[in-house]
């Protein structure tokens, strides 16, 4: 398969998958949906040769995200764990994501020990971010953990 379809279809399915993460009234199905999208998100990007792993961290990031909305813990914990080892240790908007999403899948699990020590990382991360709408917008979700 050529590389075109993979750029449209990584986009095309994570921007859906975002679509249903807002929808207020999904359906089981659309639930389905959602996920599925998540994995198609990251398989194309992962047969992309312009593929980083900033985009593997934030495609693993979304999954976790879907997860947690979904209230399933474990794939929500599995995936931001991914999503930490393929974030760019220089990228501090990431790495804070990386942790939010930890951060959030401990707390849905009920560890909230561990969920605070994410939380404290995510926000170490936040302060490190120069561009003020991308830190706002990190602790902006932080503030609606725990």
């Amino acid at each position: 398969m050529n590389e075109e379809p993979h750029k449209f279809f990584s986009t095309l399915c994570f921007n859906k998958a975002w679509d249903l993460i807002e929808k207020p009234d999904r359906t089981a199905a659309e639930d389905d949906e959602m996920i599925h999208l998540a994995h198609a998100s990251i398989w194309h990007w992962s047969k992309r040769p312009d593929c980083t792993a900033k985009n593997l961290s934030i495609g693993y990031w979304q999954l976790s995200r879907i997860n947690a909305v979904l209230g399933d813990g474990p794939n929500a914990l599995q995936s931001a764990r991914i999503c930490l080892e393929k974030t760019p240790r220089d990228d501090a908007f990431l790495l804070g994501y990386a942790y939010e999403a930890l951060a959030r899948a401990e707390f849905l699990a009920g560890n909230t020990e561990n969920a605070q020590e994410h939380l404290a990382e995510a926000v170490q991360q936040a302060e490190q971010i120069s561009e003020a709408e991308d830190k706002e917008s990190l602790l902006n979700d932080l503030k609606n953990l725990g």
